[in-house]
């Protein structure tokens, strides 16, 4: 999961950033609002964490710019501001969430945790595929409740064919998610072949069925009925 935080205080957000990454997040951060202005009209983040009070400009126009480009994409206010009106501010423009300074990290990690099951999962804590289960707050994969060990891109690939189910998925789009503005570099994106190819063939030998489908010259899809 993809993880864009805008936040001018470095020491917040050097603690934000270290602390999910330790748990498997993929994070960009920026410190002011032109940056994260361009950041938002070219990559789509799972959720945002989107400081009110910015140099250069509101967060709240952030907030407006997401939801106008991905509307998918959770968002959550983190702001030392503890005023009601900009908290309905925030919400009524889409904000799901709101988290006043000074917070734990273990609950702004709830609080992702909460919005990515709102937003990709329907709220469910489990996602069943047949006989393939995941447990997304666990980083669990089962095939009739055997554990499948995957890596973490592996795990953040799953999930990404899932909150896009029937939806067909372009290399380059996989190479963004999983790897951020850092995938620009890539000379071509053969790796993601090799990622799919494991990730389909872990999940066929514990006896689960091959759901993630080839589309020929465009890139692959996971296929439900």
């Amino acid at each position: 999961m993809k993880i864009f935080l805008v936040e001018d205080e470095t020491a917040l957000g050097e603690s934000v950033i270290s602390f999910l990454k330790t748990d498997g997040y993929l994070c960009e951060w920026v410190k002011d609002f032109d940056s994260a202005f361009d950041k938002v009209f070219l990559y789509e983040y799972d959720c945002a964490l989107i400081d009110i009070t910015l140099p250069g400009g509101s967060g709240l126009k952030i907030v407006e710019a997401i939801k106008k480009n991905y509307p998918k994409t959770g968002i959550i206010i983190i702001s030392a501001k503890n005023s009601i009106d900009d908290k309905i501010t925030g919400l009524d423009i889409g904000a799901d969430d709101y988290l006043t300074k000074p917070f734990h990290l273990a609950e702004l990690n709830s609080r992702i945790k909460s919005v990515l099951r709102r937003r990709n999962f329907e709220g469910s804590s489990e996602i069943l595929l047949g006989n393939l289960k995941i447990i997304p707050g666990q980083k669990g994969v089962f095939v009739n409740d055997l554990a499948v060990n995957l890596t973490k891109k592996e795990f953040a690939l799953l999930l990404f064919f899932v909150s896009n189910k029937n939806r067909v998925l372009t290399k380059e789009s996989i190479a963004e998610h999983l790897w951020g503005d850092m995938a620009d570099m890539a000379d071509s994106f053969d790796f993601i072949y090799s990622h799919i190819k494991n990730l389909r063939k872990k999940i066929t030998d514990a006896g689960g069925e091959d759901f993630i489908k080839s589309v020929y010259g465009t890139g692959y899809k996971l296929s439900i009925q």
